[in-house]
């Protein structure tokens, strides 16, 4: 039996068919965020740390150690908010932060990171325990929290331990204003964490 061949109409949909099937959905459109700040205003107070410090990268668990911008947006069910991500993994943008309001604040001698592995007399170690928005009453409000402990370099024991934990309400359910909460809240444990570190200095440089 002789085959006829096929029709125009018919191989025509055929080949767009195939041309269908070859297509890739498109790619999500990720925008990216840095973490925001306000600078530190230099502090003039007499209590200085006359030792070089070095912030080590808080530890995290792994959606927490990610560049996902964490929601909670209810009970124990964590999340991230979709399309967006941070400009580096949560943990080292803490890190970098508190670097900056080391060397804004201007009262300690030498400020690095675990990055540089430079010689330093004491460090700051880190776990956080929290870096993300949560729903309050309807509204977002980011949680910030971090225990850290003073530790002396070459013995390296534990000279003082304190747990920093910061809140702060966005202005709306915009993703900007929670992006911006999380720089404002990033502003607040900056201070609190530079102020302790150098009451504890003074402390040793009182033994």
């Amino acid at each position: 039996m002789n085959r006829q061949p096929l029709r125009p109409l018919a191989l025509l949909l055929l080949l767009g068919n195939l041309t269908a099937c070859s297509v890739l959905p498109e790619a999500e459109q990720i925008h990216v965020y840095r973490l925001p700040g306000s600078p530190l205003q230099a502090q003039t107070a007499t209590a200085r740390l006359d030792q070089a410090l070095c912030i080590a990268t808080p530890k995290a668990d792994r959606m927490l150690g990610s560049a996902r911008i964490a929601v909670v947006p209810e009970g124990n069910r964590i999340s991230g908010y979709q399309g967006a991500r941070w400009s580096d993994d949560a943990p080292t943008l803490l890190r970098d932060r508190l670097i900056e309001a080391f060397r804004e604040d201007g009262r300690t001698a030498s400020v690095s990171s675990d990055d540089n592995h430079l010689h330093t007399d004491l460090e700051l170690l880190g776990d956080l325990r929290a870096f993300h928005a949560e729903y309050v009453g309807g509204k977002p409000q980011v949680r910030v929290s971090l225990d850290v402990s003073l530790v002396h370099s070459a013995s390296q024991r534990v000279l003082a331990s304190r747990r920093f934990e910061v809140r702060q309400s966005a202005g709306d359910e915009r993703l900007d204003s929670v992006v911006a909460a999380f720089g404002a809240a990033g502003d607040q444990l900056s201070r609190q964490l530079v102020d302790w570190t150098l009451a504890q200095g003074g402390r040793l440089a009182g033994r």
